[in-house]
């Protein structure tokens, strides 16, 4: 009988888990340059921490269901929910603000498709307890920096910028009520990929015969790409004076986000875009996505603040802010963009032998040498040194360390450099068989 991986579940062969640890390297090298702490948490929750969460509808995406002891529980379908948990329990102890990033897999019930699959690796990095700008920037910043340290460049990737609270007083001037708000926000996240005639149907029910009006003006809204024209557009709603007031305050805010950006020297791959919603209604303020620079296929990255989550989740309120970047898209794109590593399943060097005393002394240095941290490989089997050389240099490995009885007896190694084609003979010493293996290598 032959077992099939299950639908939008992967199998990780070497060179595909090759691929996946050079992801997690490098998700990881950037967080902890940017001083983030690693955490983690279990892979199954409590169900009700993410109804909680996300409502009832959300336990059609899980993969949920009655363990032996009789408790709802489900294989996490994202980490932020445990993060909430994780650092409500400790709130009073963390030294604000607390930066924590996770690296792990995730699981969604859903059809997989494209970019999208039931199972599937994240970056989590999140900032909580600081409620400035300055986190803002510095999330916007380590996800550039984390796209750059794959290879990416300007040309390649965009990070688009937008504001929930104004988008929340732009619908507050079409007279959307508090009830209906979450409702309108999430046909806003889907506009792009409804048909009009959809879009016009789905909006009817809030704007009535003003429906059309309405979609003209998001289209302006959407269209903006610049302070001056958000200034512009923003000062010709009508609004109370306290609505105006949040206008004005929420500009001056995005107007700091862009100068603390432009700081950090990043503008040129941060936009103002309004078409970015973030459909979830736990957003609180600025939220962003990672795009490919023309715009195709889905988000790289994304995330925004959610100053109300933890509080909801935990007994402790914490302002928070973060984003999570999937595997999947990312080794799309960075396959599209020729950005990936070359697999390579080569030794830094083949050890080659002879008889058993030969073998005794080049098995003794080969312990020596991985000890030391170069990746060592020899044949397991006797093969004539011919054939062996054959395969080595197929191979493309570098170099071979070749242990004779004649070279044994004078305390000789014989180091042949397959890229240069020279020989050398070493003394069996120790520190020099690593000296000059390292300054080959």
């Amino acid at each position: 009988m032959n077992f099939e991986t299950l639908p939008g579940f992967r199998s990780f062969f070497p060179e595909n888990c090759f691929l996946r640890n050079y992801i997690f390297k490098t998700w990881r090298k950037s967080a902890v340059s940017y001083n983030f702490q690693e955490y983690d948490a279990p892979t199954l929750e409590p169900l009700e921490l993410y109804k909680e969460k996300s409502g009832e509808e959300i336990v059609n995406q899980l993969f949920n269901f009655v363990d032996k002891g009789d408790r709802a529980v489900a294989l996490r379908p994202e980490m932020t929910p445990s993060l909430a948990r994780l650092a409500g329990a400790k709130a009073n102890s963390l030294k604000r603000p607390i930066k924590w990033f996770s690296i792990g897999e995730q699981f969604r019930y859903e059809r997989p498709q494209k970019g999208r699959l039931r199972s599937f690796y994240q970056f989590n990095v999140d900032i909580l307890g600081e409620p400035g700008v300055g986190a803002d920037a510095e999330l916007i910043g380590c996800l550039v920096e984390t796209l750059k340290n794959f290879g990416l460049e300007q040309d390649d990737f965009k990070i688009r910028l937008s504001d929930r609270q104004l988008w929340i007083l732009f619908l507050k001037h079409w007279n959307v009520s508090d009830a209906h708000m979450t409702s309108v926000l999430s046909i806003m996240d889907r506009m792009a990929r409804l048909k009009k005639d959809k879009l016009r149907s789905q909006l009817n029910e809030y704007f009535g015969d003003d429906t059309d009006s309405f979609i003209n003006s998001v289209e302006g809204l959407m269209a903006i790409n610049s302070e001056s024209d958000m200034l512009s557009f923003f000062s010709q709603l009508t609004l109370s004076e306290i609505h105006k007031q949040l206008v004005d305050d929420r500009l001056s805010e995005l107007a700091s986000l862009m100068q603390l950006i432009n700081s950090m020297k990043i503008g040129q791959f941060v936009t103002i875009d309004f078409s970015i919603v973030r459909g979830l209604a736990y957003y609180t303020g600025f939220v962003f996505e990672a795009f490919e620079a023309t715009g195709e296929g889905r988000a790289l990255a994304g995330g925004g603040r959610y100053d109300d989550l933890i509080g909801r989740l935990s007994s402790n309120a914490m302002e928070a802010v973060g984003f999570a970047m999937g595997d999947v898209t990312l080794l799309d794109l960075l396959e599209s963009k020729k950005k990936l590593p070359e697999y390579s399943q080569n030794p830094d060097v083949m050890i080659l032998f002879s008889e058993d005393e030969a073998r005794d002394c080049a098995l003794a240095d080969a312990q020596f040498l991985r000890s030391s941290g170069i990746k060592v490989d020899y044949p397991l089997k006797r093969v004539n040194f011919s054939k062996l050389f054959k395969e080595a240099n197929q191979r493309g490995v570098p170099f071979v360390l070749i242990y004779g009885n004649e070279e044994i007896e004078k305390g000789l190694v014989k180091l042949k450099d397959f890229q240069t084609g020279e020989e050398y003979l070493i003394d069996r010493n120790e520190r020099e068989l690593l000296e000059k293996l390292k300054s080959l290598l």
